[in-house]
């Protein structure tokens, strides 16, 4: 996949775990769980706010673009 969810490099930074996140953002921990490990089709814009609110960060500094190695 080539959007890449950097949310776990941003708590290891922000020394928090996803409990924390997910209760002061005010969603589930397992949704936290799901967007770290990618496993999400979508994230809403107002719950990504909420998130770089409380990380202090950037939407770019969660979401990365990586373009796929073409197979030989």
């Amino acid at each position: 996949m080539p959007i890449v969810v950097n949310l776990d490099v941003m708590l290891a930074r922000r020394k928090m775990r996803s409990r924390e996140l997910a209760e002061r953002v005010g969603i589930t921990e397992q949704n936290i769980s799901l967007l770290k490990s990618g496993k999400v089709r979508g994230v809403r814009f107002d719950t990504l706010e909420k998130i770089c609110e409380v990380l202090g960060c950037q939407p770019g500094d969660l979401l990365e673009y990586r373009t796929e190695s073409p197979q030989p």
